[in-house]
């Protein structure tokens, strides 16, 4: 019938198809692997791995957390976690990750001078991607962050099949073409089979620091409204604060240098 040779076209398919994806090998060590992802550069998503890390040490002091930025282009986490200098290796020639705030840190930023551009083609990112994911002794990590770089292309695909994936957050500020991007970083997920967590508002609201008036200069609720649209749940909203943008450019992350402020 018809319908049975449909479906056995969609299983030779399904053959042919897996033969050429790689074989999901865990990291040694790493109990569980987050990514947080974004369409679209330039909405928050480092700050946001920061912000989403540091708390599940120095707040509950009761799991190992590490954090990988995979952005090799435009590395921000040294920045962020006050952290520079090159790794040392082990007897067995892994890098170990530089440490701040309890947490592990493994960054391109550590091996490259500051403001030397990484001028590479693709096979060369996706090497160094691999040397990030698979030459560095994390020890014993209860959670393995890693910051993706924008967009939906190779370090993406390579990090959602080499490595099993726990879940990826998905962070966009609420304005329009932030969404459209933040769309597609989400079904890139559902298509290579890695859960998507949720979606992080960044940048959702001002307020004045004088009057305290409050002004949605992205739009307001764009992401909530994408989460209704694509079944999937709000996992925080983060105001567009002066202190948080301060902190991070100082490597003094708000949860540490200011954990009782609004921000």
């Amino acid at each position: 019938s018809s319908s049975s040779g449909d479906e056995a076209l969609r299983d030779k398919r399904a053959r042919i198809l897996s033969r050429g994806l790689p074989k999901q090998k865990p990291i040694e060590g790493v109990k569980q692997v987050v990514v947080v992802a974004s369409g679209k550069g330039g909405v928050g998503k480092s700050t946001t791995a920061d912000i989403l890390t540091i708390p599940s040490f120095v707040l509950t002091q009761t799991k190992e957390v590490g954090l990988l930025d995979a952005d090799i282009y435009g590395p921000s986490i040294p920045k962020m976690m006050n952290l520079k200098g090159n790794p040392e290796l082990t007897p067995k020639n892994l890098m170990r990750p530089l440490k701040n705030y309890g947490i592990s840190c493994m960054s391109m930023g550590f091996l490259i001078e500051e403001t030397a551009p990484v001028v590479w083609r693709g096979l060369m990112v996706m090497s160094a991607v691999e040397k990030l994911l698979r030459q560095v002794d994390w020890g014993q990590l209860d959670y393995l962050v890693i910051d993706m770089p924008p967009g939906t292309g190779d370090v993406q695909l390579s990090v959602s099949q080499n490595i099993p994936i726990s879940g990826a957050v998905i962070v966009s500020t609420p304005q329009d073409v932030a969404l459209l991007d933040a769309h597609k970083g989400a079904e890139m997920f559902r298509k290579v089979h890695v859960p998507v967590l949720g979606l992080v508002q960044n940048m959702s609201v001002f307020q004045c620091p004088k009057c305290k008036h409050e002004t949605h200069i992205f739009g307001a609720d764009g992401v909530r409204d994408l989460a209704k649209t694509l079944g999937l749940d709000i996992l925080g909203d983060v105001p567009l604060h002066v202190n948080i943008r301060e902190t991070c450019d100082l490597g003094q992350p708000v949860v540490i240098s200011q954990p009782q402020s609004d921000a």
